[in-house]
């Protein structure tokens, strides 16, 4: 059994980066290799944001030491970018993902999750921010086409996770990567996605309304993982 959950959970991963065959290309396709043009001068105090759904307000506080990632969702907050968005990516157990422009006038049971703002950001994947239970980390496209992991410019998902033992964690080993002993810990008592550590960049965490990523993350669903009632980021807004 456990062997079995191990690869059911290697098989998600795939699911999250960003879907590209069978989709349209993003209308900035040409320029997926550029960084975004924010202010990379790192905090010293780490920023909140208030997201407000159409299943209750979840708050984010964004990790001053991603940079890169924390700057740019403020930017995309502070500009509306994120007001009217779809939850267009949900599996239980695992994540729900947002972000994607094209959701905001997506029509019934299309095919979402390849757009963006038109730029990728450099990977800032740090050792001690790992995919705890609500956990916030950015969606990018896959190793083949993008070896030096950036990640999407916009798109990004939640943690919902599940709880796994430690003695499995434990057996698990990928290129030489060991969980740490508060990792162990907490994958053991409080959940989340450990196949995602060390992958993609993990840039903030959920400080208050889990209980509506619990919400989303069960809601019913197509084949493509799109709740079939339209879940949505009412607005974004940066906490002062």
């Amino acid at each position: 059994m456990k062997k079995i959950l191990t690869l059911i959970l290697l098989l998600l991963v795939c699911q999250l980066t960003m879907a590209q065959k069978g989709k349209k290309k993003d209308k900035n396709a040409d320029k997926t290799e550029i960084s975004a043009n924010t202010d990379t001068k790192q905090n010293t105090k780490n920023t909140m944001i208030l997201l407000e759904t159409t299943k209750g307000n979840i708050k984010i506080e964004l990790y001053n030491d991603t940079p890169v990632h924390s700057n740019n969702f403020v930017k995309l907050t502070k500009e509306g970018y994120y007001d009217g968005m779809l939850f267009h990516r949900v599996i239980e157990g695992f994540m729900i993902q947002g972000g994607d422009p094209d959701s905001k006038t997506a029509a019934p049971g299309e095919r979402l999750g390849s757009g963006g703002p038109g730029y990728t950001l450099p990977a800032e994947i740090i050792p001690n921010h790992f995919h705890k239970r609500g956990a916030i980390a950015a969606a990018r496209t896959g190793d083949q086409g993008n070896p030096m992991r950036r990640s999407s410019g916009s798109q990004f998902y939640i943690v919902h996770g599940q709880k796994t033992p430690a003695s499995q964690l434990k057996a698990y080993s990928r290129y030489g990567f060991e969980f740490s002993d508060e990792q162990l810990k907490t994958y053991e008592e409080i959940g989340g996605a450990p196949t995602l550590d060390a992958q993609y960049t993990v840039f903030g965490e959920v400080v208050d309304g889990m209980e509506v990523v619990d919400m989303i993350a069960s809601a019913q669903k197509d084949g493509a993982d799109r709740p079939k009632e339209d879940i949505k980021i009412i607005k974004a807004t940066v906490i002062e």
